[in-house]
Parts: structure tokens; C-alpha cells; sequence
């Protein structure tokens, strides 16, 4: 299913890398504001890949973009997660011409060690069993 939402990138979290079975990748997260209603709701969206990494790199907090994206789910270890994947990014009308890259990019950091980048369907075994034992009480 594909959708579409306005708003305005009020965060972007560093470019994650790594190696999986099919070879390298690198993901970045942003979060985007957008008004439900009468109240700014936030979002957090994924950009996989390196061209979708780069086509975030030519926006900055604070830019107005339309944003076209996935819904993908997936459930590892009786858990589910949610994944919003974005297959494309574009400034809104208006908005073009800041948008534009920067005369200089920041330099790319990579998240922390300790911060694994959740599961993808690729990385779950074949019978995953289910732990009932995981609840925290």
C-alpha cells in the first residue's frame, strides 16, 4: 500500500550501516511533523538504501516535504514491528528551492554499536519459537 504525507522534517537520526546475508546496507531515520487536526502529531519514517539516503541528505530540519512511503510489518519473537519505508521524498510547492543541496554535506555518522537496527524479514529464522517467558513482571 502506498501513501503520501505533508509535513515538515523536524529531525534526522545518523545513517546506520551494516552487512546482512545479501550484502551491505545503510538506512537513515527522520521524523517529520504534520498536522492532525488541529494538533502537530510527529512520525518517524526509515530511508533503506543508499539512494534513499542520499535523497534525504538534500533536506534539512526544517524543510517542508510531501513524503511517499510503505507500511510494512513483520513479527520477530511474538513481537511485532512496523516500518514506515519511504520510496520517495520532494519539497513541497513553494518550498524548491530549499530543497536544493548544500554547497557542503555534513559528514555521515553511523549510530552507536550498541544500537542494532530491528530485525528484517531476511534475518528471521525459519521457526522462530515463540518465548512467552519476555514480559518484563
Amino acid at each position: 500500500m502506498a501513501l503520501e504525507i505533508e509535513g515538515k522534517i523536524v529531525s534526522k537520526l545518523g545513517v546506520r550501516t551494516g552487512q546482512s546475508a545479501r550484502g551491505p546496507w545503510e538506512s537513515q531515520d527522520f521524523v517529520l511533523e504534520y498536522m492532525d487536526g488541529s494538533y502537530p502529531t510527529s512520525v518517524c519514517f526509515s530511508a533503506f538504501g543508499n539512494d534513499k539516503v542520499q535523497e534525504l541528505a538534500k533536506y534539512q530540519v526544517g524543510d517542508s516535504v510531501k513524503v511517499s512511503f510503505n507500511i510494512r510489518g513483520r513479527e520477530y519473537a511474538g513481537r511485532w514491528y512496523n516500518d514506515l519505508r519511504i520510496w520517495r521524498i520532494s519539497p513541497l510547492q513553494g518550498q524548491a528551492a530549499a530543497a536544493a543541496p548544500q554547497q557542503s554535506v555534513p559528514p555521515r555518522q553511523s549510530a552507536p554499536l550498541d544500537t542494532p537496527p530491528p530485525p528484517s524479514f531476511e534475518d528471521l529464522p525459519e521457526d522462530s519459537p515463540v518465548n512467552d517467558d519476555d514480559l518484563p513482571f
